[in-house]
C-alpha cells in the first residue's frame, strides 16, 4: 500500500477537527443527562405514563404531576431528543408522549428499573468526590470520598442511615437485573450447593432471588451489623452480622457480588482467604460476580466497566475493576487452585473458583 498523501492527511485532520467541535460539548455538559434523568425519576414521569396505560399529552402529564406545563415541555423535549420517551400524533391534532424500553428503566418499581441505582449515583454525597478525582491521581493514596466527607464510604454510611439505605436500594436494584441473568446463564453453578453465604449481601435481595430460583439452598446473608439489622426477613434466608475481614460464616459455597472491586489486592486476598476458610464441603466453591475488564473485544458494555473503574477511583480508597489476569493473581494468592470465567448478559461475569 502506498503512503498517505499530504492531501489525504489534511482531509483526515479536517474531519477530526469537525468531530472534535461536536464531541467536546458532550463533555462540557455531560452532567446534564444525569441531572435531567434524575429529575424525570423524581417527578415520576415514566410512572405517570405507565399508570395511565395510554399516551399522555403535555396538558395531561403536567396536570397529573402538578408541574408547570412550560417547564415540563422543556424537560420532555430534552428526553425525547435523547430517545428516552417518544412523541406520537394524538387526538385533535395534539402530540402525546409514550414510553420506550429506555424510559421503563426510570420506573420507580419494575422488573428492569434502574431508578434506585441512578438516584444513588446522582446523590449529593456520591457526586461531591468527583471534584477531587485529580487529587487521587496526583497522590494515589488520597481518597476523593474522604476528601469530600471526612470518612470512607462505609464509615460514612454507618453514621448516616439515609445514605446507607441508598446504597442498599442501589445494590438491590442491580441484583434484580443481574441475578436473573446468572440463573439463566449458569444455573449449574448452584448444583449441589445446600448452604450459600452471600458475603457483603446488603439487604438480602440477591440471596432471596437465588433461594427462590434454587429452593434447596439455605441462604446466609452476611454483612455489617448495622446493615443486616434493617434487612427484611425472608424465607430460606438467615441474616448474620459480622466483618468479612475477620471471618465468614461456614457454608458449602461463598458468593460475592460487587464487593471485591471496592478493595485493593491485599484486602481482596484477605476477604478471599476468609471465604476459602468458610467453604465446608470437599466440592465447595467460591462464586464471584464482578466486572472483568477487556475480556471480549467489541463488547457493547465495556464502556460501563471502564466507567465503573473511574467510579472506584472516586468513591473508594483503593478499589478497582480487574482484568482476568488481575483476578487470577488475587485468587491464586488467596489459595484457590483453579477458576473459570463465565460471561453473562450483564456488565459482570461469573467467576467460579475452587479451593
Amino acid at each position: 500500500m502506498g503512503s498517505v498523501t499530504k492531501k489525504e492527511e489534511e482531509i483526515r485532520e479536517d474531519e477530526e477537527e469537525a468531530q472534535a467541535e461536536v464531541e467536546i460539548w458532550k463533555y462540557l455538559f455531560g452532567f446534564t443527562n444525569m441531572a435531567v434523568v434524575k429529575c424525570a425519576i423524581e417527578l415520576g414521569i415514566a410512572d405517570a405514563i405507565e399508570n395511565n396505560e395510554c399516551p399522555m399529552t403535555l396538558s395531561e402529564l403536567s396536570s397529573s404531576l402538578g408541574c408547570a406545563p412550560s417547564s415540563l415541555y422543556r424537560i420532555m423535549r430534552f428526553l425525547v431528543h435523547h430517545n428516552i420517551f417518544k412523541e406520537k400524533p394524538w387526538s385533535h391534532g395534539a402530540t402525546a408522549y409514550v414510553q420506550t424500553a429506555l424510559s421503563r428503566r426510570l420506573l420507580k418499581k419494575g422488573e428492569k428499573s434502574m431508578a434506585d441505582l441512578l438516584l444513588f449515583e446522582s446523590s449529593h454525597v456520591m457526586l461531591a468526590p468527583w471534584h477531587n478525582l485529580s487529587s487521587r491521581v496526583l497522590k494515589d493514596k488520597s481518597s476523593p470520598f474522604e476528601g469530600a466527607h471526612g470518612d470512607d464510604i462505609w464509615e460514612y454510611a454507618s453514621k448516616n442511615p439515609v445514605h446507607s439505605k441508598l446504597i442498599d436500594d442501589a445494590m438491590a436494584c442491580d441484583a434484580r437485573l443481574v441475578v436473573p441473568e446468572i440463573v439463566k446463564g449458569c444455573p449449574e453453578v448452584f448444583d449441589g450447593v445446600r448452604t450459600l453465604v452471600d458475603v457483603g449481601g446488603g439487604n438480602g435481595t440477591t440471596l432471596q432471588m437465588l433461594v427462590k430460583a434454587f429452593p434447596w439452598i439455605q441462604g446466609i446473608n452476611f454483612d455489617l451489623p448495622y446493615v443486616v439489622s434493617v434487612a427484611p426477613e425472608s424465607e430460606g434466608v438467615k441474616h448474620v452480622g459480622g466483618d468479612f475481614f475477620e471471618n465468614v460464616p461456614k457454608a458449602d459455597a461463598a458468593f460475592l457480588m460487587w464487593v471485591l472491586h471496592d478493595w485493593n489486592d491485599e484486602e481482596c486476598i484477605k476477604i478471599l482467604e476468609n471465604c476459602k476458610e468458610a467453604i465446608q464441603s470437599d466440592n465447595g466453591k467460591l462464586i464471584i460476580v464482578e466486572a472483568v475488564v477487556g475480556e471480549e473485544k467489541g463488547d457493547k458494555l465495556e464502556f460501563v466497566r471502564l466507567t465503573l473503574d473511574m467510579v472506584m477511583m472516586s468513591h473508594t480508597n483503593a478499589g478497582k475493576e480487574r482484568t482476568s489476569k488481575e483476578w487470577e493473581y488475587v485468587l491464586k494468592e488467596a489459595g484457590f487452585s483453579s477458576y473459570t470465567i463465565k460471561p453473562i448478559r450483564a456488565v459482570q461475569s461469573v467467576i467460579i473458583a475452587s479451593p
